[in-house]
């Protein structure tokens, strides 16, 4: 779907910043409805069968929240790369080309994605997954068309815009592979696994996301586009449920 959606740029098609906010914040809306309907909430359902406590699953919950949010904001800090507006961020790159700066900084937003959607098929709960892989991919288009858009604006060239945005999706797979793999481990994993995914993707939604949406001043288009977002990813949640 990253991919897809940055198919446009091969014809020349332009988005105007504003359409480009709205797009985004429909990402974002996804990403936090995904991140509670599929992954806080199932979490906790999970923890309480597991240990028998509400109490007790809404702690664990809370702690892979945190934990997830930490291994993001470590990558942020620590990970060379280059955001297209803001800039360099992280570690220093030393000789690292600049593109590789930018995919770096577009896999620290995937990599979380593709686990939350391997745990939510690891945890054995199908129809949890299926949401959460239909939604996250919905969300990855308008990422795809932004890259791709925004590696336009820096002189690439259309085809190397489109290749760099596909690559920078294909980590996702990589991604769930791991969430899989964390799953099996134990039973017990799977609480804490699945609030981890969330907790990484609510720090990118506030780190990221919404401050990018807003920097030109398309608050509405952004808000709409993430209210959007968020209601259909919680009718594709209960339709699907």
């Amino acid at each position: 779907m990253t991919g897809v959606g940055a198919i446009p740029v091969l014809f020349g098609r332009q988005i105007s910043r504003g359409a480009n906010d709205a797009m985004l914040g429909f990402a974002a809306g996804v990403m936090i409805s995904a991140s509670f309907f599929s992954l806080i909430l199932p979490g906790i359902d999970a923890g309480t069968a597991i240990y028998g406590s509400v109490p007790a699953a809404a702690a664990l919950a809370g702690l892979g929240i945190a934990l997830g949010a930490l291994l993001v904001a470590w990558m942020n800090e620590n990970l060379p790369h280059e955001h297209f507006i803001v800039g360099p961020e992280g570690a220093d790159p030393g000789a690292l080309p600049k593109i590789w700066l930018f995919v770096i900084a577009i896999t620290i937003h995937n990599f979380p994605e593709g686990m939350a959607v391997g745990i939510g098929f690891g945890g054995g709960d199908m129809t949890n997954g299926l949401s959460l892989a239909t939604g996250i991919g919905l969300q990855n288009a308008p990422e795809g068309l932004a890259v791709a858009v925004a590696l336009r604006g820096q002189g690439y060239s259309k085809s190397r815009s489109f290749l760099i945005a596909v690559i920078t999706g294909l980590v996702e797979p990589v991604g769930g592979l791991l969430g899989v793999a964390l799953i099996h481990v134990s039973v017990y994993v799977l609480p804490v696994g699945l609030t981890f995914a969330a907790g990484a993707m609510l720090y990118i939604i506030s780190h990221e996301i919404i401050p990018e949406t807003h920097r030109y001043g398309h608050q509405n288009k952004a808000t709409t586009g993430l209210i959007g977002g968020l209601i259909l990813m919680m009718l594709l949640d209960v339709i699907l449920a």
